[in-house]
């Protein structure tokens, strides 16, 4: 059996990864009570004591406007711990599933993004994150490290707009709450992206681990299928909601511009990722975005996990 370490195992997606893991080995799960990946000596400590031969690194510094007067926190948490990480899985011939962002796109473009597509960040926390996929190539990539013989391989997961059961908020959980107060709500038209169900995600992840080997290391992309914009993913959420019997006030959704709704970091006009590499490694495709919304809140109402609040 392998011994795997999940990080990150208390956010909305490593919750999910707990489940759909639990076949492939014994997991460790940590989170940030136990493991401080912002101390690269509490890393190496972990990695000591758990020896794992599989690292899924669900964690990251996710607060995109907060990065952007953070940057060292970002940094250590989304660069330098994966590196870390990275260095530990190919020395000891251990593999390694990392999660990414579309943020390490410039959203410049107007057709799906690929994987050979050149990455342009436009925001500290993109930055971040770009230089911890980096870190992880370049591990494989050192001649020292390679002398190693090492047979261990990774796999660096791109997604998007990712939202979920659990966890402390995301936007579903933000739109459900703002719709059970208002009568109104004003919501961003124009960044497009696809949104992604933490619980698919997870799947996919587990999916992969049997197709794990050097020849497959890189980078994948994997969202649902489908594009929206904000503004569609909140009229698709309310619509749904309502339907299942969720309480809400709201009548109106209104569409606004980005400048008109300012934050400190820039975000990506378009970033919809190709997800044609990941589907021929699966042999299967995405589920599209809109179906698994409605599973998410089918879900949510069941499990009554309605702690709806506005992410920090």
């Amino acid at each position: 059996m392998r011994r795997i370490l999940l990080t990150g195992h208390d956010g909305q997606v490593g919750q999910e990864l707990r489940k759909t893991l639990e076949p492939w080995g014994v997991v460790t799960g940590v989170g940030r009570s136990t493991l401080n990946l912002a101390q690269p000596d509490s890393i190496r400590h972990t990695l000591d004591r758990v020896k794992p031969d599989l690292i899924v690194n669900a964690a990251a510094y996710t607060a995109v406007d907060r990065a952007e007067t953070d940057p060292a926190a970002a940094e250590a948490v989304n660069a330098i711990a994966p590196a870390i990480l990275a260095e530990y899985a190919h020395q000891l011939g251990a593999d390694l599933i990392h999660i990414s962002t579309d943020y390490v796109f410039d959203g410049q473009k107007n057709t799906p993004y690929t994987e050979q597509d050149p990455p342009n960040p436009v925001s500290v926390y993109g930055h971040s994150k770009l230089a911890g996929e980096q870190a992880i190539q370049q591990a494989w990539l050192s001649s020292s490290v390679r002398q190693t013989n090492s047979t261990g391989s990774y796999m660096i997961l791109r997604t998007a707009w990712v939202y979920g059961v659990y966890g402390k908020g995301n936007f579903v959980k933000t739109m459900l709450k703002l719709g059970s107060e208002r009568e109104q709500v004003r919501v961003v038209a124009d960044q497009l992206g696809t949104p992604t169900w933490s619980s698919h995600l997870a799947q996919a992840i587990a999916q992969l681990i049997p197709k794990l080997n050097p020849e497959t290391s890189g980078t994948y992309h994997f969202t649902n299928s489908g594009a929206a914009s904000w503004y569609d993913f909140a009229i698709a959420i309310f619509e749904e909601a309502g339907q299942l019997g969720f309480p809400l006030k709201v009548r109106s959704v209104i569409p606004i511009t980005t400048p008109e709704y300012p934050t400190p970091a820039q975000r990506p006009a378009y970033s919809i990722l190709s997800c044609a590499k990941v589907s021929t490694l699966l042999e299967t495709h995405p589920p599209h975005w809109r179906k698994a919304l409605r599973q998410m809140l089918i879900e949510l109402r069941a499990t009554n996990a309605t702690h709806l609040q506005t992410p920090q």
